[in-house]
């Protein structure tokens, strides 16, 4: 018989295709995740993966085992849900995946009112580039730009907001204001580097102009904000956060673009109380966006 622990090894390299990112979702080290993936395949009689150059793909006999564990999965977590009560009495972790600007200038200032309500949850806020994908368990929640198309996944539109053109005072001063899109040319621009788009939806300087390319980028929406503020040039932004920052001046007035954030969970997780809490204080947060 093998032991059940190590079920929880091998999904996390079936979904993450390698050791070292198993390694850092399971808090272990690299050592003991592929020794405990040799011991469960000793268990078992089985090589459970195939690959080469540290990629790891479940084998015949691993895909067979995937299901089985996910299903174990599914139930354990159903029963916890079950068990531990509703939503007021929540504890334990979730992970939230969320865009940068919506976790800075939304979430992060309702950390505290959130801690006081539920005291024995701990919040990870994951901002990295891109969003971690909640139908590989990467994530408990995901706030995304876009409703997904595949997995066992559950959706539902959170907010839509608003972006528009920013400039600093300073700026303006020195190199005045454009009056219509087509003078965006001529303007010092920031906004995203391209091989590093967060997602899709934010790749929208196609939709201000032709062979526009921004002079100052980053990744980051905050840098882009801090970059706008200091008078580096004209940019995009939320409405939340260009529209906080007195010291930004909103211009082409006609110009404005539409978002949608969407709330995704797997579906074996969304009546789990810890998952739920966490779900009604994103949505409360996003009603402050309408």
């Amino acid at each position: 018989m093998f032991d059940w622990d190590d079920l929880r090894v091998f999904l996390a390299v079936a979904r993450t295709g390698r050791i070292a990112p198993a390694a850092r979702t399971l808090a272990l080290d690299a050592t003991t995740v592929a020794r405990r993936l040799s011991r469960l395949e000793r268990a078992l009689g089985a090589a459970l993966f195939e690959g080469t150059g540290g990629e790891r793909r479940p084998s015949a006999r691993g895909e067979a085992l995937l299901a089985h564990a996910e299903a174990a999965e599914s139930a354990a977590i159903a029963a916890a849900g079950e068990i531990a009560g509703g939503a007021a009495g929540a504890s334990g972790q979730v992970r939230v995946s969320v865009a940068e600007g919506f976790a800075t200038w939304v979430l992060a200032p309702a950390v505290a009112a959130f801690a006081a309500a539920h005291p024995a949850l701990r919040l990870d806020l994951v901002t990295a580039s891109g969003f971690l994908d909640p139908s590989r368990r990467e994530a408990d929640l995901a706030v995304m730009l876009a409703r997904p198309r595949s997995g066992r996944l559950v959706a539902a539109k959170l907010a839509d907001y608003a972006l528009r053109l920013y400039a600093a005072p300073t700026y303006l001063e020195r190199h005045g204001a454009p009056g219509a899109a087509a003078d965006l040319g001529e303007h010092r621009l920031v906004g995203y580097v391209p091989e590093f788009v967060p997602a899709p939806e934010l790749d929208y300087l196609g939709e201000l102009g032709d062979a526009l390319a921004p002079a100052i980028r980053s990744p980051s929406i905050n840098v882009q904000h801090r970059a706008i503020a200091g008078g580096g040039g004209i940019g995009v932004l939320p409405q939340f956060i260009g529209d906080a920052d007195p010291g930004l001046v909103p211009i082409l007035p006609d110009f404005r673009l539409r978002r949608s954030f969407w709330l995704v969970t797997h579906a074996d997780l969304r009546r789990v109380a810890r998952v739920e809490a966490v779900a009604a204080w994103l949505r409360a947060c996003a009603a402050t966006l309408a």
